[in-house]
C-alpha cells in the first residue's frame, strides 16, 4: 500500500531524514520525563523518616497474624517520593489540560467554586457516625439538593444514597421489584433497547431479571411497535436511555411509557445523559417511574478517579413508597432530620431496605448544590442548550470526513456519533483514537454503542469554547483524512506519547500485576521484571 501524507505530518520531531527518535542516556526527552517504578527507585532498607523499633505486645488470639519480617515495600526519601509522583502526573491527561471528548461520560469542567465550598469546615470533615444534632447543616444540603433534583425532573421522591450510575440503576430496579411484590406479581423480564446505556442489561441481570433486547429503527431510536409487541404479564419494566447512546432524543417516550404502564410494567430511564435536557425536559412529565442522575456528569462533580461518583435516583409517586432507607425529611418546623431503620421504619414500611451503609457522598452533594445555586434555573437550561449546540457543531464540521450514520435523523443532542466506514482498507477507529493522542487530545469513546461498527462517540460538553472546539475538530479531521488516505504512519501511532501503542489484547488477557524484580544495591533500579496471570 502506498502511504499518503497530505497534511505533511511527520511521525517524529526533527528535520526530514533525521532518526525518528534520538536516544538519550537518561531516557528523558527534554521535559518528557521517563520514570521507573517505585520498586526500582527505592529499596526496603531505605526510609524517609526515622522510626524507633516497635515493641508490640501480641493481642490475645491474634499473635499468629504478626509479621515475621518487614513488608517488602520500596523505601523512598521525601525528594524521591515527590519527584516520582510529579513525574508520573506529567504523563496524565486531565480536564485542566484539555477536553475529554468521551461520549456518554460527560467529562466537563469542575468549577473551583464547588471545590472551595466542599472544603469548608463542617462539610469536608463531616463523619457519618456523628450525632444528628451536630450535622444539621449537612442534612440541609441533602434536603435542598433533593428538592432541586425533584424539581428539575418532575418526580415525587428521590433516593440520595446510591453511589454511582449502575448503583442507581440497581436501586431503581429494586424499587420496581418491590412494587411488583407488593402487588403479588412475579414478573421476570426487563426489556432493554439496543440504544440503551451499556450498564443497563448488566444491572438488570444482576437484579435477577432476564434481559431481552428491543431493536432500534434505522434512524437510531427505539422501535415502538416492536416494544408494544413484546409487552405482556412477564414484563417487569423497560430500561431506556433518553437521550439515547446514539445521541438522539427518544421522540416516542410518552407513548413508550403509556404502553408499558398499560401492560402493568414500570419505566426506568438511565439519566447518564441528563446533561442534554436539564432545565428543558422533566422526565416525570414523560411518564418515567425511576431515573438515576449522575452528579458527576450533569452537575459537574469530579468524575472517575477524581470522584467518588454519586447517583441519586428520582422516583414517581407509584415507586416512592418503595425507596430505600435512610432518607432526609423535614419536621413540622422545616428542620431536616434523617429517617433511619431503627427509629423511622414505621413511616416507610414498604422500603426494600438499604443501598449503602450511610447517607451518600457528602462531598458530591455539596459540590452539586453549589453548581445548581451558582447557575440558577436559567443557567442550568443554558447548560443543556450549549451542550447540544457544541455537539451539533462537531457533527456538522466532521460529517464529510467521518461516517455519521444518524446525521439524517435530525439534530443530535449532547454527543455526536461517527463510524469507521469510509476509512482506507486496513484502517480502523483504533487508529484514529491513537492518532488523536499524538495531537494532544484524549480519544473519544470508541466501539460504543455497538449499533454502529467502529463507533466513535464524541461529547464536547457545554464547557468547551468555540476556539477549543475548532482546535479539536481540526485535529480530528486531520487524523480522519490520514486514515481515509491510507497514511501508514498512523498504524503505529502514538509516536509522541510516553508509551507507544500496546498490544491491547495481550494486556487484557495477561495483565502484569505483580512485582517480581529486585532493586539495585543502591536502591537505583536494576533490570526489573513484572509478572502476573
Amino acid at each position: 500500500m502506498t502511504a499518503h501524507n497530505p497534511s505533511g505530518w511527520r511521525p517524529a520531531m526533527g528535520e526530514p531524514g533525521e532518526a525518528a527518535s534520538v536516544p538519550t542516556r537518561s531516557g528523558d526527552r527534554a521535559l518528557m520525563l521517563e520514570e521507573a517504578l517505585s520498586f526500582e527507585i527505592g529499596s526496603p532498607e531505605k526510609c524517609g523518616v526515622d522510626l524507633d523499633d516497635a515493641n508490640v505486645e501480641p493481642i490475645a488470639g491474634l499473635g499468629r497474624f504478626l509479621r515475621e519480617g518487614a513488608p517488602d515495600l520500596p523505601g523512598l526519601t521525601e525528594p524521591e517520593t515527590v519527584r516520582h509522583y510529579t513525574r508520573l502526573s506529567r504523563q496524565n491527561y486531565a480536564i485542566d489540560l484539555g477536553p475529554f471528548p468521551l461520549g456518554s461520560c460527560t467529562m466537563k469542567h469542575n468549577p473551583r467554586l464547588n471545590e472551595k465550598i466542599a472544603r469548608l469546615p463542617g462539610f469536608a470533615d463531616v463523619h457519618p457516625l456523628q450525632p444528628q444534632q451536630t450535622v444539621r447543616g449537612a442534612y440541609e444540603v441533602i434536603a435542598q439538593l433533593a428538592d432541586w433534583l425533584m424539581t428539575l425532573t418532575g418526580m415525587a421522591s428521590v433516593a440520595m444514597s446510591p453511589k454511582a450510575g449502575a448503583h442507581g440503576e440497581l436501586c431503581g430496579l429494586l424499587c420496581i421489584r418491590a412494587a411488583h411484590d407488593a402487588n403479588g406479581e412475579q414478573r421476570s423480564v426487563v426489556l432493554v433497547p439496543e440504544s440503551a446505556h451499556g450498564t443497563n442489561p448488566a444491572t438488570a441481570a444482576f437484579a435477577g431479571y432476564e434481559v431481552e433486547d428491543i431493536a432500534a429503527t434505522p434512524e437510531g431510536r427505539v422501535d415502538l411497535e416492536a416494544l408494544k409487541a413484546r409487552l405482556g404479564p412477564d414484563i417487569a419494566g423497560v430500561m431506556i436511555t433518553n437521550p439515547n447512546t446514539c445521541g438522539l432524543f427518544e421522540r416516542d417516550m410518552r407513548a413508550i411509557c403509556e404502553a408499558v404502564h398499560a401492560a402493568g410494567g414500570y419505566v426506568y430511564c438511565d439519566g447518564a445523559n441528563f446533561n442534554a435536557i436539564v432545565g428543558k425536559v422533566r422526565p416525570g412529565d414523560l411518564g418515567i417511574d425511576a431515573m438515576h442522575i449522575n452528579l458527576h456528569k450533569t452537575f459537574s462533580t469530579p468524575h472517575g478517579g477524581g470522584g467518588p461518583g454519586s447517583g441519586p435516583v428520582v422516583l414517581s409517586e407509584a415507586l416512592a413508597p418503595f425507596a430505600p432507607l435512610p432518607f432526609v425529611m423535614r419536621d413540622a418546623g422545616g428542620a431536616p432530620y434523617l429517617v433511619e431503620e431503627e427509629d423511622g421504619a414505621t413511616d416507610h414500611p414498604h422500603s426494600f431496605g438499604r443501598m449503602a451503609a450511610f447517607n451518600g457522598q457528602m462531598g458530591m452533594f455539596t459540590r452539586a448544590l453549589a453548581y445548581m445555586l451558582s447557575h440558577g434555573a436559567d443557567g442550568l437550561r443554558q447548560v443543556a442548550e450549549d451542550a447540544v449546540l457544541n455537539a451539533n457543531y462537531v457533527l456538522r464540521r466532521c460529517e464529510d470526513v467521518l461516517q455519521a450514520p444518524y446525521a439524517g435523523s435530525g439534530p443530535c443532542m449532547h454527543e455526536a456519533l461517527f463510524g469507521e466506514a469510509g476509512l482506507a482498507e486496513g484502517f480502523s477507529t483504533l487508529d484514529i483514537a491513537k492518532g488523536l493522542i499524538d495531537e494532544g487530545f484524549h480519544p473519544m469513546t470508541v466501539y460504543f454503542p455497538l449499533v454502529v461498527k467502529g463507533a466513535m462517540l464524541v461529547e464536547p460538553t457545554e464547557t468547551e469554547s468555540r476556539v477549543g472546539l475548532d482546535r479539536f475538530i481540526e485535529s480530528l479531521r486531520s487524523v480522519a483524512e490520514r486514515a481515509r488516505n491510507g497514511d501508514d504512519s498512523l498504524k503505529s501511532a502514538p509516536h509522541f506519547a510516553p508509551r507507544r501503542r500496546l498490544d491491547e489484547t495481550q494486556a487484557a488477557r495477561k495483565p502484569v500485576l505483580v512485582w517480581k524484580g529486585e532493586p539495585g544495591p543502591s536502591g537505583q533500579g536494576a533490570p526489573s521484571e513484572l509478572g502476573g496471570q
